[in-house]
């Protein structure tokens, strides 16, 4: 059987979806890689790397021509336009596995059931211990979470560490992380390490001690939050009245804060707006908030998408695709996942066997046979 990788068309797209230390696992069980080449050049990878390793360097037609199964890391509908060239090259009965965006890209989800493709979405991964280690998403939330704590510490006027120098004492900046979910955490620890003092906010109260334990102050804010949280692990709408009277109790806390780092999206659903215009002004000059929830339109009521502004002293970081900006890494983890997750769909003999008893593959199943067949896509797409 045939694995290919092509190179990724998303415009600033720099990872690659397969790096050569995971080609042994496949070709252990029999699989062959073809590469489409120089697809991992910009994430630091070079094709003689593959090529020792055992893949084929071929040409991006080749790669679909030939192969059985398609690696990327956006497929159609996490690369809406520029995927749209790959459309023509699949195949009926050909997988795809890949980000995908199933719950908010319609048209390309019936694009791709039109053209029988079997298509596995890394998004819908569910949060279970057995799936752990094929959860793309938190891998990618991890990159995201360390690299906005870097962006934010490099253009805010002070120092995130407490210093004793000559010339006085240095107070440590406050740091506020809104979301505790993987990239939350994950800003945590890194500003932390860097000395910040660091105070965060879920409205998921068992998050406090992974807060605590990672030497960060939970922000209490007394809510009814029963609901946060989806069987799936995945955080839910709680309706704007609940957001109402979280902005309400936040607001001391952004006020308060060199650093605002907002993490807090829903599967599917615009990115809610916990930081108000009025927080914003509210902060002191030279302040930054760093917005992980743009590409969702954000949770602050100033974010621009893609762009950094400044508004009354206040630096607004519109981050997009910060996993692509420390390639090399982000495809390391993402390699491992999507590895991982296709040899979970191979049976002994090395060959694809869906077992849609098995919820992480029925989860993650978005078209087969010319239908979409996840339950949840397919309701949202024949009601769009």
């Amino acid at each position: 059987m045939l694995i290919g990788v092509p190179k990724e068309t998303f415009p600033g797209e720099t990872r690659v979806a397969l790096i050569p230390s995971s080609i042994p696992a496949l070709t252990k069980v029999g699989l062959e890689v073809l590469l489409e080449a120089g697809a991992g050049a910009a994430s630091g990878f070079a094709d003689s790397e593959y090529l020792e390793k055992g893949a084929k360097t071929v040409t991006r037609d080749e790669v679909f021509a030939k192969s059985d199964v398609i690696l990327q890391v956006r497929g159609l509908g996490a690369n809406p336009d520029a995927g749209k060239a790959d459309l023509p090259l699949l195949r009926p009965g050909q997988n795809l596995i890949g980000f995908l965006e199933p719950l908010i890209a319609v048209d390309e989800v019936r694009a791709l059931a039109k053209v029988g493709a079997t298509a596995f979405s890394m998004e819908l991964m569910p949060r279970t211990t057995r799936a752990q280690s094929m959860d793309a998403l938190s891998s990618m939330a991890t990159v995201a979470g360390y690299k906005a704590v870097l962006m934010a510490a490099d253009l805010l006027p002070k120092m995130f560490p407490m210093l004793m120098t000559a010339a006085g004492t240095i107070s440590p900046a406050k740091v506020f992380v809104v979301g505790a979910g993987v990239a939350g955490l994950q800003a945590i620890a890194t500003a932390r390490r860097l000395g910040a003092v660091v105070q965060a906010y879920d409205v998921r109260p068992a998050v406090k001690e992974q807060i605590h334990s990672l030497g960060a102050k939970f922000l209490e804010i007394t809510l009814d939050s029963a609901a946060a949280e989806d069987k799936g692990g995945y955080a839910k709408e709680l309706g704007e009245d609940f957001y109402r009277k979280q902005r309400e109790l936040m607001t001391s806390a952004v006020a308060g804060s060199d650093v605002v780092i907002t993490t807090a999206l829903i599967p599917g659903k615009p990115a809610p707006k916990l930081i108000t215009r009025e927080m914003v002004e509210g902060m002191g000059p030279g302040t930054v908030v760093v917005d992980l929830a743009s590409e969702r339109g954000g949770n602050c009521e100033l974010t621009e998408p893609g762009e950094t502004i400044q508004t009354g002293g206040v630096t607004i970081i519109g981050a997009l695709n910060l996993a692509a900006s420390i390639p090399y890494h982000a495809s390391q983890m993402y390699s491992k996942n999507i590895t991982t997750f296709l040899l979970h769909l191979l049976n002994k003999e090395g060959q694809l066997a869906f077992n849609l008893e098995d919820e992480i593959t029925r989860g993650t199943l978005v078209t087969r046979n010319g239908e979409i067949v996840h339950p949840t896509v397919k309701e949202i797409c024949s009601g769009a």
